[in-house]
């Protein structure tokens, strides 16, 4: 599934929907971590699931330095993501790797679409931060999924 976010025309609808789903990789990362075998990639999901976390951090600080309370939740959209890794886990490995990087594609997507937006400038480095972390998650899972 496609995510949607970054299409909003009032910024703190977006920076509400990225905080939105930056909580769902967390959910998503924390069944990712359960369903793994391997010690390593259990690692390196907390570390990612860290970066998400100061993600929450960092806009919800944003938001309500101007006058919005921040989500502290994914909603909906945490039971897709965290779905798709605890069916994936019945499998292993690879399919819970698979799963997670559909998530990130997700945040890809939404970060790179958040950059464009018209009143961004002065969240444009949160944003760039935010869209290299998500990036670098995305290419070590790709580049582990091409080792399995």
């Amino acid at each position: 599934m496609v995510t949607t976010v970054g299409n909003e025309t009032e910024l703190d609808e977006l920076v509400e929907d990225l905080v939105k789903l930056d909580f769902a990789a967390i959910e998503a990362y924390d069944a990712a971590i359960e369903r793994l075998s391997t010690p390593e990639y259990q690692q390196q999901m907390r570390e990612f699931r860290n970066d998400h976390r100061e993600h929450t951090q960092v806009l919800g600080t944003w938001l309500r330095e101007h006058g919005h309370s921040p989500p502290d939740s994914g909603g909906v959209k945490q039971l897709l993501t965290k779905g798709k890794v605890v069916i994936a886990g019945l499998m292993g490995n690879k399919q819970v790797l698979q799963a997670m990087k559909t998530n990130e594609d997700d945040t890809n997507i939404a970060y790179e679409r958040a950059l464009k937006h018209d009143e961004a400038d002065g969240l444009h480095a949160v944003f760039e931060k935010n869209l290299s972390d998500e990036r670098r998650h995305r290419a070590w899972i790709e580049s582990t999924i091409a080792m399995l």
